[in-house]
């Protein structure tokens, strides 16, 4: 007994050793990305291996506190080896940077084949860790196509890698794993996911959440559109829909719940929000910044092209969600739901508003209005987070007379939290991309997109439609399992070239489409990653929540094709065209969700008969090319709405003078 105590104390000790040591690594990392942004003190890629480096050691030791509290001792070893051997190869690559990047390219030594064997068995195998068997597949395909395809017959064959040119490509070369994807993330990405865990660690979750609760007095689906605004807000920095599932989602889902909503709606309504908002400006779960580097435009060019489709989108997932939930929904008391959430003051809120809304206000202006790169008004925004997130609530503190020490502290520790936090979520996104990119090298360097394209033109026949169908097919493919910025560079890289090249569709669009496709992915079964987390926080059945999720997003699956027919929408213009489109599109999408899930009062087979008209009728105004035909069916879906309100209307003064 007594040695069974000792054991679990040292495990105890051991795994706050660990969490100490992740904090401080944390630090570390963080203290390395703004010193590169503020002094651009080395190059680039040499910045990008000890970023992607530190980003494995705060996955590894984030890991290993699990590992160790549940005494898991085979995944602890492999943890620390593949620790250590980050760790070596990173000391030995930053020793031989220049010699390995400029003199030597494409020729190593024989104990550098050794060595970068050793780094692909690692991130192989955290990839697997943080994202199963899918990825896994993936990766693994990837390296088997390359070395056998000499072995391929037909179209897909080639000549094959050699085991030393898979090693030179995908570590050796300074390229792969520590290729352009891992240099955007190092430079680009990580100060707003950094932002993204200041803002938790300050707090700014629970004020959104609070904020988002108070609608309920307004409106009778309040408390399921809490789950919509916060997870969107909250998606739209994080950069994973099925990461954000799982961190609104375990709270917005049992407060659904416990507020008459059933368990697979609250389930599908959660994975909606958490993917629409991998869509919203101004970060797009940081897919706008890979989008602005692959097509060598400014960043506020895709941001403004993201509007119009992202206002679409969310107007109709709150129409779609009030149709649903508003039914399902008992009366609540709102302040009893609020004070049992916080119980602080209106200053505390006003307080709490003002420190997170002036960096907002920085990134926007730096952004937006002198255009600054994206890198430095990251870099702002973050400065700027610090200083109201520690001198606002101190400076309450002196005006109310509190402990300005206690409050400093509350405050630091505060800061120390978002600063782990942010490291904790940018860590697994960093390894996922570094091996998305070495998948990529293999399948450019084997002309897998030329491959492609003639491919997709041979099964399409030429015919932009069935080939637009098939990109989306392989974009929700290739999405599967994967955050939103991996999953889009896949697509952008291998179907949005094809689209452009072939079928002249414009790049803004072709990249949106491939874009909003990707993210698809998570609510599309029989995987549906983001579906299946949010099934599992609400004990719910996987396919029926798969099935509410696909009731409250079915335009989110039309949309994309409105990029290809109605480029205009995406195309960086606020004009008159592209916002009369959109609303056309946008009448369209409500007329789909209308026609899914209005409670029609009427028989079944009425019902779907209505219901269908609207579907057709929405989907055609949406995308087909034709303005005509657009317009016929705006004449036909506003008929429909006139009619059914005045036969409502005639239902409701009958019933009153028979009463």
């Amino acid at each position: 007994m007594a040695a069974s105590s000792t054991s679990r104390l040292e495990s105890i000790n051991l795994k706050e050793r660990i969490g100490s040591t992740l904090t401080l690594s944390a630090l570390a990392l963080w203290a390395l990305v703004i010193f590169y942004a503020y002094t651009l003190a080395m190059p680039r890629a040499q910045y990008g291996v000890l970023f992607i480096a530190g980003a494995i050691g705060v996955y590894i030791l984030n890991e290993l506190e699990d590992v160790v509290a549940e005494s898991e001792y085979l995944d602890a070893a492999l943890l620390v080896l593949s620790l250590l051997v980050t760790i070596v190869v990173t000391a030995y690559v930053n020793l031989n940077f220049r010699a390995l990047n400029i003199d030597r390219v494409g020729y190593a030594f024989q104990h550098e084949y050794v060595l970068a064997g050793a780094f692909v068995a690692v991130i192989i195998y955290l990839s697997w860790r943080s994202f199963g068997l899918t990825f896994l597949s993936i990766l693994i395909g990837s390296l088997l196509y390359g070395y056998f395809g000499d072995l391929i017959p037909g179209l897909l064959g080639h000549s094959g890698l050699s085991t030393t040119r898979l090693l030179l490509l995908l570590v050796l070369d300074i390229t792969g794993f520590y290729g352009f994807l891992t240099q955007l993330v190092a430079a680009w990405i990580a100060l707003f996911l950094l932002y993204a865990g200041l803002l938790e660690g300050y707090g700014a979750f629970d004020l959104i959440f609070r904020g988002a609760v108070r609608t309920s007095k307004y409106i009778d689906s309040g408390v399921a559109q809490t789950a919509v605004v916060a997870s969107a807000v909250i998606g739209s920095i994080n950069g994973s829909q099925t990461a954000n599932a799982g961190m609104t989602g375990s709270f917005t889902i049992p407060m659904m719940k416990e507020n008459g909503i059933k368990p697979s709606t609250a389930g599908g309504i959660e994975a909606v929000a958490s993917t629409t908002g991998q869509v919203l400006p101004p970060v797009m779960g940081a897919g706008a910044f890979i989008m602005a580097s692959l097509l060598g435009i400014s960043y506020i060019t895709v941001i403004t092209a993201g509007l119009i489709p992202a206002t679409i989108m969310m107007v109709c997932i709150v129409i779609a969600v009030h149709y649903i939930a508003s039914h399902q929904l008992d009366v609540i008391d709102v302040d009893e739901v609020l004070d049992e959430l916080d119980d602080r003051s209106r200053r505390d809120t006003l307080v709490d508003t003002a420190k997170f809304i002036v960096p907002f206000f920085v990134l926007v202006y730096t952004l937006g209005v002198i255009q600054l790169t994206v890198m430095t008004s990251a870099l702002y925004t973050v400065i700027t987070m610090l200083i109201t997130g520690i001198s606002f609530p101190v400076a309450q503190a002196v005006y109310e007379s509190r402990s300005v020490t206690t409050e400093v502290k509350a405050t630091l520790s505060d800061t120390v939290a978002g600063f782990r936090r942010g490291a904790v979520i940018t860590a697994p996104i960093a390894i996922i991309l570094a091996a998305i990119n070495g998948v990529v090298d293999i399948l450019m360097t084997t002309g897998v997109p030329g491959i492609l394209t003639l491919s997709m033109m041979e099964i399409s026949g030429g015919i932009m439609i069935v080939a637009v169908l098939i990109s989306m097919v392989i974009c929700i493919l290739l999405g599967l399992g994967m955050p939103t910025t991996a999953a889009y560079t896949v697509v952008a890289l291998l179907v949005a070239p094809t689209l452009v090249s072939r079928f002249l569709v414009p790049e803004l669009s072709a990249h949106f489409f491939v874009f909003y496709g990707a993210i698809l992915s998570g609510l599309t079964p029989p995987i549906a990653t983001c579906a299946a987390v949010a099934a599992g926080i609400a004990n719910a059945d996987f396919v029926d929540t798969c099935y509410e999720a696909i009731k409250v997003a079915a335009p989110l699956f039309v949309l994309p094709f409105s990029f290809i027919y109605h480029p205009v929408i995406v195309s960086g213009s606020l004009g008159p065209a592209a916002l009369f489109t959109g609303l056309l599109i946008l009448l369209g999408g409500i007329s789909i969700i209308h026609g899914i899930n209005y409670r029609f009062e009427s028989g079944k087979g009425k019902r779907i008969a209505i219901g269908s008209i609207f579907f057709v009728a929405g989907v055609l105004t949406m995308v087909y090319p034709s303005a005509t035909v657009q317009y016929a069916g705006a004449a036909v879906i506003i008929t429909l709405f006139v009619v059914q309100q005045i036969m409502m209307n005639g239902i409701s003064v009958g019933d009153s003078v028979r009463s």
